[in-house]
């Protein structure tokens, strides 16, 4: 646990650096022009598709029981556009993340790089476009996995506990690629992915609770679907906020990795050596 600690207290330290907040700035306005647009002509449809499904399919009646049963029958008259809202969020999470990997992982990567790392020889193990399929096809399961469980959004506790394992997940499987790309040949990637599984699950779980920190802003019934603009704008810099300290997190710890990984692969290799020399 203390190389983790270690590197979230260089995270931590990284993340007050005006660079770092700087950071934050540019994908969280790209986000939220392109939410500002999409939902300006989207969201309105969204919810007259739902509304329509539902009287169709006797889906108020069904809803309403349900609420009923768990005690939130409240909740009835504003079902509709909180599910449009909640069916929204996990392509929010995508633009997030997606910005973060474009325009913030290379500068994050050569911060910690340079600023602490600097003898790490860059072996570029991974590239733009194996980046680009793990966020794409990590966050397409992350996404099936939230529609699935989406129902059990109406129950908190089981919200935050599942939201944080499926952004613990998605964490651990973008950033860690994405801190080892530049710096680390693919056999080396897999070794320290292997070796450093549970810590860096560990990384991506706490990681996962502080990302599931903005969607409880979305489960605040009637008042989220009044303040839904200023809950978008707000929840879409949280995420990229996080995004950023998680990538620093990830950046220390996987390049503290591996250079003890070559440490400990150069040692091995000398060693074998000396002994060859003794028995020639």
């Amino acid at each position: 646990m203390r190389p983790v600690l270690i590197a979230f207290s260089r995270a931590l330290l990284s993340q007050l650096h005006y660079r770092m907040l700087m950071l934050t700035i540019l994908p969280f306005l790209l986000s939220v022009v392109i939410w500002g647009v999409a939902l300006w002509q989207g969201l309105q449809p969204l919810i007259d598709w739902l509304q329509r499904y539902f009287l169709e399919n006797d889906g108020f009646r069904i809803s309403g029981n349900l609420l009923a049963m768990v005690g939130l029958g409240a909740l009835k008259t504003v079902l509709v556009p909180l599910i449009a809202m909640w069916l929204l969020l996990p392509l929010m999470i995508l633009t997030a993340l997606l910005c973060i990997g474009l325009i913030a992982m290379p500068i994050i990567v050569k911060h910690v790089g340079k600023r602490h790392f600097p003898e790490l020889e860059a072996r570029k193990g991974g590239s733009f476009w194996g980046s680009l399929w793990m966020s794409g096809s990590s966050f397409a399961i992350f996404m099936f996995l939230w529609l699935l469980t989406l129902p059990l959004s109406l129950i908190p506790p089981l919200t935050f506990i599942i939201l944080t394992l499926l952004w613990g997940w998605l964490t651990y499987r973008v950033m860690a690629y994405d801190a080892l790309a530049d710096y680390a040949d693919a056999q080396e990637r897999q070794a320290i992915l292997r070796i450093h599984r549970w810590p860096l699950l560990i990384i991506g779980a706490v990681s996962g609770a502080m990302g599931a920190a903005p969607t409880i802003l979305w489960l605040g019934g009637a008042l989220s679907v009044i303040f839904f603009p200023l809950l978008a704008a707000g929840s879409i810099w949280l995420y990229v906020l996080v995004f950023v300290f998680t990538g620093l997190w990830f950046q220390y710890y996987c390049l503290a990795a591996l250079q003890k990984y070559r440490a400990a692969d150069i040692a091995g290799s000398q060693t074998t050596q000396l002994m060859r020399t003794d028995i020639s």
